[in-house]
């Protein structure tokens, strides 16, 4: 377990990292203000550690203080009011060559020793499975910490839920609705990409909300014949068109992931299953086809009821996990609490979505395939 500390805290920092995802300013607005509460002050990181590494580039130096004033009105508000980043890894920080070749090197003691100038006592990071590979170390170096786990995706291990996610499954939900209507009107077949990356929470919850036929998830590869065979099925029984919900990481059988790019500092860009799926179906079957990459209109937006809940319960837990002298910890849903776990037991594995669970089963029953 990591070791308690009890050394008084003056001066916080929060730093939101990696993709954006609603209930991002939820989390700012409640850990500024719980630390207010307790005679803190709060300082906010521009753009992940950017405002560290790169203090130049900005005219506040980086750091902005989080007063009342600054984080009123914010909860609903989608996006992060201090900006973040998912490139530039500061583990592997792109630095570009004389000779035009990029070096990957690790900038993690200039956040450390940029901390200890500026006076600071404790970090609050909000981020991914990224962002936690960088907390992880950070905390090994000495940096007193608390991770607050964020992702659209819901595929951080050891939190039940994490927030962000039910925005994108509302707003995805949303979608399916509208595009019944055009796809039945026109007899076509409508393909549907949603974010997710590696796991398929988002297709999953979606597709079986949104009363799509066919879900296809990277945990179980998929057969395009298996989805074609449903699609005839669907017209033989007077159901001209289909719904095909496709999350971005799913991968045929044999195959692999669609990767649009990789960056150096930057995991790879997942990206162009959908198209992929849809000129298969097409070749296959001859169907009209269509495509709708939803992409980062999952990510925008604000935040549902629930998601607020969560982003609120997340960014107070934080504060008094410091407070109580917790560090190099993540603070995770355990419903009904909200708990703490070691940053390396939640870094251990991704969350798939299990093919025995229920709602895949409850998928199966209404007759959706999974290719």
């Amino acid at each position: 377990m990591p070791p308690f500390i009890n050394t008084p805290i003056r001066k916080i920092a929060i730093s939101t990292g990696g993709g954006d995802a609603p209930g991002l300013n939820a989390v700012i607005r409640a850990a500024a203000l719980s630390a207010i509460q307790r005679g803190w002050e709060v300082y906010g990181v521009r753009d992940g550690f950017h405002g560290l590494l790169l203090p130049e580039e900005y005219p506040d130096g980086g750091l902005i203080p989080l007063t009342r004033d600054r984080v009123r009105g914010i909860t609903h508000l989608g996006g992060t009011i201090l900006g973040t980043s998912n490139r530039n890894n500061p583990l592997k920080y792109p630095i570009l060559r004389d000779d035009g070749t990029i070096e990957e090197v690790d900038r993690s003691d200039e956040i450390v020793r940029s901390f200890r100038l500026h006076h600071i006592d404790a970090l609050i990071t909000v981020g991914g499975d990224g962002s936690l590979a960088i907390a992880s170390v950070l905390a090994k170096k000495g940096l007193r910490l608390i991770s607050v786990p964020k992702t659209i995706d819901n595929d951080l291990d050891k939190t039940q839920v994490t927030f962000g996610f039910d925005t994108a499954v509302g707003f995805a939900t949303e979608a399916l609705d509208r595009l019944h209507s055009t796809a039945a009107s026109h007899g076509r077949v409508m393909v549907v990409e949603v974010m997710g990356r590696y796991a398929g929470w988002i297709a999953l919850h979606a597709g079986v909300a949104g009363s799509a036929d066919v879900i296809l998830i990277p945990e179980h590869p998929y057969d395009i014949h298996k989805v074609v065979e449903k699609i005839k099925e669907r017209d033989r029984l007077g159901s001209k068109f289909t719904i095909v919900v496709v999350a971005e990481g799913a991968i045929p059988m044999g195959g692999g992931v669609s990767v649009v790019e990789h960056e150096a500092g930057r995991a790879e860009r997942l990206g162009g299953v959908g198209e992929k799926v849809a000129a298969d179906i097409h070749a296959i079957s001859g169907k009209e086809t269509r495509v709708v990459v939803l992409g980062h209109l999952l990510r925008g937006g604000s935040p549902t009821s629930f998601d607020r809940l969560t982003a609120l319960r997340f960014g107070a837990a934080a504060v008094r996990g410091l407070e109580e002298g917790q560090a190099g910890v993540m603070v995770a849903l355990d419903p009904p609490q909200v708990k703490y776990v070691p940053i390396e037991e939640a870094m251990g594995q991704m969350k798939m979505v299990p093919m025995d669970s229920d709602i895949v089963r409850t998928a199966q029953d209404l007759g959706i395939s999974f290719g």
